[in-house]
């Protein structure tokens, strides 16, 4: 009988059972030979829900035998890190594992720092946003910061396979994975997700049943992109969305757009960087996009989600790319697109190559603005809206199109 998640009952040991993050655990990588050598570093973990973060730490502390204290920055304050700390000072070699530590506020995490740099607690952080954001520049330059990648599908087909090799009852439940293209979708490379999606299948599913993706699909339900409002996510997009337009790519434009919109992104806020790079980036070459990007805001203020994204995008283009951001889910923002306020993000390779549109001749320089997995997708084609001349004279003046493809 289940007594805890699936992602629980099967969670990994051993660097041996670990699933992805070969970069990071794989043999001869950097944190694989730092704990073999028995002497890891004070880290922050960083990445996706569902990639490793915490299996990680748990790995690190069964591996090297040493006293492991676990808090979550949700719950935890700076009375508990301190009980922590004063304990630790009779453990050698404790590790403290802070589950979410970007929720931390700038005194829970000054409260670590002594101990961190007299050692007298080895700091494991884990978090989904980035710590040159969230993380105090004293904290952080005490620390390694590895980064995770989100599971490739290859790596999810490896979980699953375990999942049915280890766990009793969903071996008994003898259940026939036939598609995993649904699951892939749905999971987003969360192996969190996925798990919980197959114990979720299996449960309604009768014994020797075949899985299909229309199965997952309709007991799934609805795909929810992930998208937040204020994480990292919000800027990489929103930088994607801008840098699209400025390139002229209406594609791309339409698509970044669809992200934030099904993620919930307030439409005033899109609006507003609308009118901003009106000004910016257009400016007096066509003064008119002013005032349309301004009627385009005042319009979007009066009629509100959800008419209001077809304000934004128009409803030619907008249905195509809603169906690209439910059908493939949380693609990633092109590294060369995202901003790079921070020296880690730079070295990250956050904006590398990029290439300012206005830097060229004719305001134009080819690159792609799409997820590679979505690179070519047309989903503006001005023929198909020919009786609607004001339309694309916006669109033109606001995305400086070409129009010749």
């Amino acid at each position: 009988m289940k007594q805890t998640p699936l992602a629980e009952r099967i969670r990994p040991t051993t660097l041996s059972e670990l699933v992805g993050q070969d970069h990071l655990t794989g043999k001869k990588s950097i944190l694989r030979t730092a704990i073999e050598n028995g002497k890891i570093p004070s880290m922050i973990l960083w990445g996706p829900p569902g990639t490793g973060k915490t299996t990680i730490a748990n790995i690190i502390a069964n591996t090297l035998k040493v006293p492991f204290f676990q808090l979550s920055a949700i719950s935890a304050g700076v009375k508990d890190v301190r009980e922590v700390i004063e304990e630790s000072k009779t453990k050698a070699g404790a590790i403290l594992f802070i589950d979410e530590i970007h929720r931390f506020n700038k005194g829970q995490q000054d409260a670590l720092l002594g101990a961190v740099e007299k050692g007298i607690i080895t700091l494991i952080g884990a978090t989904t946003e980035n710590p040159s954001f969230e993380v105090n520049g004293a904290l952080l330059s005490r620390c390694q910061v590895y980064v995770l990648k989100p599971l490739t599908d290859d790596d999810l087909r490896k979980l699953i396979q375990q999942a049915i090799e280890k766990d009793e009852w969903l071996k008994n439940k003898n259940i026939i994975i036939k598609e995993y293209e649904a699951l892939f979708t749905i999971s987003g490379g969360d192996a969190r997700k996925i798990l919980n999606l197959i114990e979720l299948c299996a449960d309604v599913m009768k014994e020797g049943e075949e899985l299909t993706d229309k199965k997952v699909m309709d007991i799934a339900q609805q795909r929810i992109a992930l998208y937040d409002k204020s994480g990292e996510q919000h800027y990489d997009i929103i930088s994607a969305f801008i840098k699209s337009i400025r390139g002229s790519d209406p594609n791309a434009a339409v698509y970044w757009l669809a992200r934030m919109i099904e993620g919930g992104e307030d439409v005033k806020f899109i609006a507003r960087r609308l009118v901003i790079l009106a000004s910016e980036d257009i400016g007096n070459a066509n003064p008119t996009a002013l005032v349309l990007a301004n009627a385009a805001f005042e319009a979007v203020n009066k009629i509100g989600f959800p008419e209001s994204s077809i304000i934004l995008s128009q409803c030619a283009t907008f249905g195509a790319a809603q169906s690209a951001v439910k059908q493939h889910g949380d693609l990633s923002v092109p590294l060369h697109i995202r901003n790079a306020p921070t020296r880690l993000m730079k070295n990250l390779g956050y904006g590398k190559d990029y290439q300012y549109s206005h830097s060229y001749d004719n305001n134009f320089s080819p690159q792609e603005y799409l997820p590679k997995e979505l690179s070519g997708t047309k989903f503006y084609d001005p023929g198909k809206n020919a009786r609607e001349e004001e339309l694309r004279k916006f669109l033109r003046s606001l995305w400086k199109e070409k129009y010749n493809y």
